[in-house]
Parts: C-alpha cells; sequence; structure tokens
C-alpha cells in the first residue's frame, strides 16, 4: 500500500441553530464495515500515540475535541496531517505506519476499526515494517 490511498473525509455535517449533527455510515462514507470503535483522551503534553501498522485494518480517524497530528508512513513517503474539526475523518488504509503526536489539551482521538482487536495485525517494529513493506512493493512491480 501507498499514501495515496490514504486521505481526508469530509463527513455530512446537517447545520442547525440547535447544534450540529455529523453521522458515518459503513461502507457508504467510509470504504468499510465499523466492527470497533475506540477513542484516546487525557494524553499528556508531548506524549505520542501509534508507533505501529496494521497488516489488515482499515481506520478512520477523527478529531472529536482539540486537535493533534497524524504522521502516516508507507515506507518510503511521509505525510502529516492535523486534524482539528470533528466533521474531518482521515481514512487509513492497511500497510501504513502512524504516529500521533501533537495533541492540544482537551483533545480527543476517535478511530472507527474495520476489524475486532488481534494482536496478530500489528506491526509494532518499523524495521520489519518497513521490510515487508518493500517486499509488498517490489512485487507489486513484478
Amino acid at each position: 500500500m501507498n499514501l495515496s490511498k490514504c486521505k481526508i473525509i469530509d463527513l455530512p455535517k446537517l447545520v442547525d441553530a440547535r447544534g450540529n449533527l455529523t453521522f458515518i455510515e459503513s461502507n457508504n462514507h467510509i470504504p468499510f464495515d465499523i466492527q470497533r470503535v475506540y477513542y484516546l483522551y487525557d494524553v499528556p503534553g508531548g506524549a505520542e500515540r501509534g508507533g505501529h501498522a496494521h497488516k489488515q485494518l482499515h481506520q478512520l480517524i477523527i478529531a472529536m475535541a482539540g486537535s493533534f497530528d497524524v504522521v502516516l508512513d508507507d515506507g518510503v513517503t511521509k505525510q502529516t496531517y492535523h486534524l482539528n474539526r470533528s466533521y474531518y475523518g482521515l481514512y487509513v488504509c492497511p500497510m501504513i505506519w502512524r504516529e500521533l503526536n501533537n495533541f492540544s489539551s482537551g483533545s480527543v482521538c476517535m478511530v472507527l476499526a474495520s476489524i475486532d482487536y488481534d494482536e496478530n495485525d500489528y506491526y509494532r517494529d518499523y524495521d520489519e515494517f518497513s521490510l515487508v513493506s518493500l517486499k509488498m512493493r517490489n512485487q507489486d512491480e513484478n
């Protein structure tokens, strides 16, 4: 996989004087079924989260409150996204290394995931991820 498949998704936003509403539908607004939802909060200043890649998992990362940066890396190219709106989600496909940092005070990061938690789906060592990613890229070129 490469970073070209990762993108910001502009989610529906219904504006109302009583408050806005955003919704997300599996396989409509995002290209996968939602199997799990989790969120990060009370992240201490200077802390980083992520630091891994997934073999099969698709994710949508949303800043529900505050802001933070998501650094994506496909083994060749890195790109940083600054998330700070609850109606934008960052789609992250499998085989992309991700790091989350620069959390503002009071930020909440919600993640929609395509599969249940499975430790075997993780690459937690960047060198191992990089080698596998390179092999996959070479196979795709041949």
